[in-house]
């Protein structure tokens, strides 16, 4: 199955049989529609931080972890005081296996305010690094400071 930028864009214009957009709809799921949608809105809009959100979530979902590093990257890089946004990112390296970049990420979003430690010690996303020294020694500090 061609990946959903590859596909072909519906029919447009008058002259297509009838039911054919929406056939082409049907063949969708959700995430794929989804990273569509939002890569064409992103297209027009690149600094969407609201959409940039959605996309990196999905391409969580379809796997591609490396092209929703960009992504995160990007929204970091547009919103560098967003805790939430430092977060997501470090659950992308955890994700990919890079505890360094993943801890000093975290501690990052920590910082700027990300405080939802329980949430935090239950995320699959950070499952590479939970048992990490410096990750119980992060979550042990600031739970103090809370």
């Amino acid at each position: 199955m061609p990946s959903p930028s590859k596909r072909p864009s519906p029919p447009a214009g008058e002259g297509f049989p009838p039911g054919s957009v929406l056939s082409f709809l049907a063949d969708r799921n959700q995430v794929d529609f989804e990273l569509d949608f939002f890569g064409r809105i992103l297209s027009g809009n690149p600094d969407f931080h609201e959409v940039l959100r959605a996309q990196a979530s999905n391409l969580t979902t379809k796997g591609r972890l490396h092209d929703g590093l960009t992504i995160d990257k990007k929204l970091v890089s547009t919103r560098p005081e967003d805790p939430t946004a430092h977060y997501n990112l470090a659950c992308r390296y955890a994700l990919l296996k890079q505890p360094d970049l993943a801890l000093v990420t975290l501690r990052r979003a920590v910082e700027l305010g990300y405080r939802d430690f329980r949430y935090m010690e239950e995320d699959r996303d950070l499952e590479s690094i939970r048992k990490d020294p410096r990750f119980r020694q992060l979550v042990k500090e600031f739970r103090r400071k809370k």
